[in-house]
């Protein structure tokens, strides 16, 4: 049958499965933006207020569902700010195709209104980019660029399609998905590369017995549960092998929900912020396993000294992560998921007591000082305890971001979405929205400081819109918290531009968005603020509390960057 570009975009995109839909319209894009209103009873859109906060909301789609988000923008700066989602996907490893529209075609390259290069541009940032100039290639690309998404490490793919092909027309083939991969540029590509990016890498059997062999002969292991347990829903076998060989589990940023916060394997964090528990079991482990973990530098601080007394080995399903920050003696190239259900058929039982109560001798949370307003520990607490277990909670960027780490224990993947590896600031509302999109059942919680809040609070306006009732915690101390707490402990105490005592008054703004407000001092307040937020959301409409804490609350414990992981600055 012949049809437009337009038109074969959005029959590929049924053809994969997709429901929903993130962006915002313009000039370029509006062929599209024009089929799209004749499958509007098949695709939703959600128009946000700012293209970066589609691109968040996609991102958070994708890391609560599974699936693969989607995300459209117009050409020039509809583009460009998609580029910081676009790269804390990329850095998270999150499956989400990006869809622009260029210029017309004669126009390429002649600094038309509004034309940028945006292939070029994102090229660092993503799996692949495409520039599709011809509506015969359009089919194929779009399928190609979900199967790249979402197979391997998954992460974002951009396709730039200039107008003329969204006009163009040509002849379309409704194509199943389980026939993709056998058929037009996907065949031609596997058929090409027998490693390609689409074909999952086969672990090694002889590299999974040297870890079964490893595994036999130590006797104070540790875990280190990264992204990749989240990413490849390898947490029931990650837990199987946690207890098989009867280790202490520490969690990356980026792991939550790989294994229970409260399971009694857990030491919490690792790092810069992680607990003393985490810190001590790996400075003096004598096996260390890391399943689907970067060894980022807020992990392994100084690398020539991490793990010092132990064997380190590195399970990861992409290859350019072994010994890219710290060199490991063993590794098993796979994902997560199969590498597991390997080592679970040929690893017995163990029981190491002896080295779990010395691992937990520490502590695996930080108690704070009552005296002051509210703790973030009490606060943390008291959403945990009111909220429904099994909220969805999106974070920002910041204190509250590690705190929310430390103290709210996730109990599944998905459960927790944060911007990892980019650290982006106005992650946490977009993402929220995404996760409530896709799952509209759950309870989702928005955790935030008043220094992110303010960077993306214009999607306000998009949860009141939707009825997408989301509930907004701000961490409010009435400063840029990290960086002024970089300043107290390593600065001397130089205090400048991290004061954000100014507008807006958040209650106000939640009101003129039409949402709920409230401003509480107190742990009951608190309370009864989300008890009022919970009533409120049944009726759709989202709610914003504004939590009064102690400007000088500190994130504990903290080891400074290049430090050894048991150097710690604070306690």
């Amino acid at each position: 049958m012949e049809m437009t570009g337009a038109k074969i975009l959005l029959e590929c995109l049924l053809e994969q499965g997709v429901d929903t839909v993130f962006g915002y319209p313009g000039g370029t894009i509006l062929n599209v933006y024009d089929e799209l209103y004749h499958y509007r009873d098949r695709i939703t859109h959600i128009l946000t207020a700012h293209e970066q906060g589609a691109s968040h909301a996609a991102d958070g789609y994708a890391r609560s569902t599974g699936k693969v988000g989607v995300c459209l923008a117009t050409s020039g700066p509809g583009a460009t700010n998609l580029t910081t989602g676009i790269a804390t996907a990329y850095m998270d490893s999150s499956p989400v195709v990006f869809i622009t529209c260029n210029v017309p075609q004669a126009l390429i390259g002649k600094d038309a209104f509004q034309e940028v290069d945006i292939t070029g541009i994102t090229m660092p940032i993503t799996k692949c980019t495409y520039l599709v100039r011809d509506v015969n290639d359009l089919a194929d690309i779009v399928r190609e660029a979900f199967a790249l998404a979402r197979s391997g490490r998954p992460g974002p793919v951009l396709i730039d399609i200039v107008k003329d092909v969204t006009a163009a027309k040509t002849e379309y083939e409704y194509l199943p998905r389980e026939k993709h991969a056998t058929t037009g540029r996907l065949a031609a590509l596997n058929e090409r590369a027998r490693t390609s990016t689409l074909k999952m890498p086969e672990p090694d059997q002889g590299d999974i017995n040297t870890l079964v062999d490893m595994i036999a002969q130590s006797k104070k292991p540790m875990l280190i549960c990264g992204g990749g347990v989240v990413r490849g829903r390898a947490h029931e076998e990650f837990r199987e092998f946690a207890r098989r060989i009867d280790a202490p589990v520490a969690i990356t940023l980026m792991g939550g929900g790989g294994i229970a916060g409260t399971d009694p394997l857990a030491t919490g964090m690792i790092g810069m912020h992680g607990s003393k528990a985490s810190n001590m079991a790996c400075d003096g482990c004598d096996l260390l396993i890391a399943v689907g973990c970067r060894f980022s530098d807020r992990v392994a601080l100084k690398p020539s000294t991490f793990a010092r007394q132990a064997k380190i080995v590195h399970i990861d399903i992409d290859r350019a992560e072994i010994n890219k920050n710290v060199q490991t003696d063993h590794h098993i190239i796979g994902s997560a998921k199969q590498v597991l259900e390997l080592l679970n058929r040929k690893v017995p039982q163990y029981d190491h007591s002896e080295w779990k109560k010395y691992v937990f001798s520490f502590p695996t949370e930080t108690q704070y000082d009552d005296s002051h307003i509210m703790t973030p520990k009490q606060i943390l607490g008291t959403i945990a305890r009111v909220c429904p277990a099994d909220s969805i909670v999106a974070t920002d960027v910041g204190q509250h971001q590690m705190w929310a780490i430390q103290h709210f224990h996730f109990d599944y993947p998905g459960q927790l979405l944060t911007s990892g590896g980019y650290g982006a600031m106005g992650f946490g509302l977009g993402a929220a929205i995404g996760a409530k999109m896709g799952n509209p059942d759950k309870t989702v919680i928005h955790i935030t400081g008043d220094g992110s809040f303010r960077m993306n609070c214009n999607e306000l306006s998009t949860e009141e819109f939707y009825k997408t009732p989301i509930i907004t915690f701000v961490m409010n101390n009435r400063r840029l918290g990290m960086v002024r707490q970089w300043q107290e402990l390593v600065y001397d105490k130089r205090y400048y531009q991290t004061t954000t005592e100014r507008g807006p008054d958040f209650v106000k703004l939640a009101e003129a968005n039409g949402l709920q407000g409230i401003r509480v001092n107190t742990v009951e307040e608190l309370e009864a603020a989300i008890q009022a937020a919970l009533e409120a959301q049944e009726k759709g409409q989202g709610t914003v509390i504004d939590c009064n804490i102690f400007e000088g609350e500190l994130v504990r414990p903290m080891v400074n960057g290049g430090k050894h992981i048991t150097e710690f600055l604070v306690n």
